[in-house]
């Protein structure tokens, strides 16, 4: 590099040649992030949901009674419907058929005019056009007007004309494509994954039938639901102690805006609510939830007083008090949703707050006059959830003038970091005592810090929020971590950029992973939502031959290095606890950044994530007794 060469530096000079004018397949394959969100597993996933919520809008329109999804075993998608199928004919003033124009063009399609979908789901009618685009090859088959109609593509261009290639019977359309390589690498679908997806499809689409098909292990699927969401809520349930036998079911239309809403209150210390904006899973809620629950909380707050179950001088109930214990499905069908951000996980249309309390509030009042046995019931149930939080309140107060939160006193038994940028420290909670003392020796003072716990944390499924409050261990968490919990909870106020399971490989180290995991699942979620939270990997052996040792961390690693080192002598040293290493080992195996290996802990599912917590650390016994019986065979490195 010569003496006036700076590397980055920008040129200075800005003309109308470094304009580049992009047509829209090269912008959608430039950019797809902007389109389904990114390149990853879920907007891989995103392309199939795509093309499923063209057919659930003739669904939504009343014209289509059964979706099929097929997963090939080249990795390609075929989506079948008994729709209207797209049309064929040329668009008038245009040259351009509509079937290549809906497939081709970013804003073409009926969704605009509000006259043939007045309510649709998908990317605001660029979701075909933007599979296509991020596609190796895709084929649509229309069956229409007695003709079989067909069109190929390739990277979202098309080969030939759209042709008659044969006779129909039926009407609707098929869509088969393979994701393209070069964006996603990976494009094998998870079966799962997608069975979650269409199961939720047809919930909320009653009567709408969905059959799943994965061709590369003969595994099928069919979902239909007579009840939609009302079954749905049932299913959410089924492990649960029941406030009331059947789920509360009501559905209105305000202006132009369906409201559904299904709601069911069960025992449980915790809320779990969906929310669904034209069949779109809003995950971060929005107007819709606004609106339910306020209607949800003046309701019940009403009720209680016109009925005398509660005193008018008494306080009244919280939104958290309507809240504890119930499971709730909200699902609107609107013509014009307004979400934040371009994947849909937030609701913004403000009137649609408004519309949602005043379904709510009618016909959930009108359900508490019918049924006073039930009303009565879900009374008592939030009038238990009131005392309890009046408890966790005055506990709470009681932990943070002990704990000296306010004058910045921490738990004594934390080895607190010298690194005052929290996204540059970690926090290791440690199972014991003697695993603690080996990571304080052993760990990085600057930045990393160790909580020892002692023995296992509360279950925190099975326990009302004062009770956790008062749990040493738990409070020394909350007090090192400075967040708080539950509805106090600030993620502004986290000490840690990184939070680190650390327990030993056996049984008992499982069992108190897994009571952390559901302590900061249900009352401390954005430190997982937003990435914080992660387990470390122990080593489970010491393999040494002669003058070299190697660290195995799995049964499978163990068998394939005792076959590389066949012939040699060779001494394994199995670890059961942390406490075994020396601090030394400790951290050249499990905390050096450079050499550990780390699971960063997601919930890439909701609704599986509630069920499993519930199943494995809730009360109700035989159905966890069923899950282990099931899945026994698949565990790997039990240590008892």
């Amino acid at each position: 590099m010569s003496h006036n060469e700076t590397a980055g530096t920008p040129q200075t000079e800005y003309t109308a040649k470094d304009i580049h004018i992009l047509d829209e397949i090269n912008a959608v394959r430039l950019r797809p992030g902007m389109y389904i969100g990114g390149t990853d597993k879920q907007g891989l996933h995103h392309l199939l949901y795509e093309i499923v919520y063209n057919s659930i809008d003739e669904a939504m329109a009343s014209f289509c009674t059964h979706i099929e999804v097929t997963m090939h075993e080249d990795y390609s998608i075929t989506v079948t419907d008994n729709g209207r199928g797209i049309p064929t004919e040329i668009i008038p003033g245009q040259d351009i058929t509509a079937l290549e124009a809906v497939m081709t063009r970013l804003h073409a399609g009926a969704k605009f005019g509000g006259h043939v979908y007045s309510i649709s789901s998908g990317l605001h009618g660029v979701g075909a056009s933007v599979v296509n685009a991020l596609s190796t090859r895709l084929k649509v088959e229309v069956r229409r007007q007695g003709k079989l109609y067909c069109q190929e593509y390739q990277r979202g261009l098309p080969l030939k004309e759209v042709a008659v290639i044969g006779e129909a019977s039926d009407t609707g359309t098929s869509i088969t494509f393979l994701a393209d390589k070069e964006i996603f690498g990976d494009i094998n679908y998870n079966f799962d994954t997608v069975c979650q997806r269409t199961k939720e499809l047809a919930y909320l689409n009653k009567g709408v039938e969905i059959s799943l098909k994965d061709e590369r292990d003969g595994r099928e699927k069919t979902f239909y639901f007579e009840g939609g969401i009302a079954s749905f809520v049932r299913q959410l349930n089924r492990n649960r102690t029941l406030v009331h036998a059947d789920a509360l079911y009501f559905t209105d239309k305000t202006d132009s805006t369906i409201v559904e809403v299904a709601m069911q209150y069960t025992s449980s210390f915790t809320d779990f609510t969906l929310s669904f904006a034209n069949c779109v899973n809003t995950r971060d809620g929005g107007s819709h939830i606004t609106g339910f629950r306020s209607a949800l909380t003046r309701v019940f707050n009403d009720y209680a007083r016109t009925s005398k179950l509660v005193k008018e001088t008494d306080a009244g109930f919280t939104g958290e008090d309507t809240r504890q214990g119930l499971t709730a499905i909200i699902s609107v069908r609107l013509p014009q949703p307004q979400f934040e951000g371009q994947t849909k996980v937030k609701l913004g249309n403000p009137e649609v707050k408004t519309q949602v309390e005043s379904v709510v509030s009618s016909r959930l009042s009108l359900y508490l006059e019918q049924h006073p046995t039930e009303a009565k019931a879900i009374i008592m149930r939030c009038m238990i959830a009131a005392k309890a939080r009046e408890a966790a309140h005055r506990a709470r107060e009681l932990v943070f003038k002990k704990s000296g939160l306010e004058t910045s006193t921490l738990p004594g038994k934390l080895a607190d970091c010298s690194e005052k940028d929290p996204a540059l420290c970690e926090l290791f909670l440690v199972e014991g005592d003697s695993a603690g003392g080996s990571a304080k020796q052993g760990r990085d003072r600057r930045y990393q810090a160790i909580l020892p716990l002692r023995g296992k944390i509360l279950n925190v499924e099975k326990a009302s929020k004062d009770k956790i409050l008062e749990h040493e261990e738990i409070k020394a968490i909350i007090i090192a971590l400075r967040t708080n919990i539950n509805e106090y909870f600030s993620l502004a106020k986290l000490r840690y950029g990184k939070i680190i399971i650390m327990t030993d490989a056996d049984v008992d180290g499982a069992h108190i992973r897994s009571l952390l995991l559901t302590f900061f699942y249900r009352h401390m979620a954005e430190l997982i939502e937003q990435d914080h939270l992660y387990i470390a990997q122990p080593p489970l052996y010491r393999l040494k031959s002669g003058k070299q040792h190697f660290w195995i961390y799995s049964e499978e690693e163990k068998q394939a290095k005792l076959a590389d080192l066949n012939g040699s002598k060779v001494n394994i040293q199995r670890y059961k606890g942390l406490g075994e290493m020396s601090p030394e080992q400790l951290w050249q195996t499990t905390m050096n950044s450079a050499t550990r290996t780390l699971y960063k802990v997601e919930v890439q599912d909701a609704i599986t994530a509630d069920q499993t917590f519930h199943m494995l650390m809730g009360s109700e016994v035989p159905p966890r007794k069923a899950f282990i019986q099931s899945h026994a065979q698949y565990v790997k490195n039990l240590d008892v």
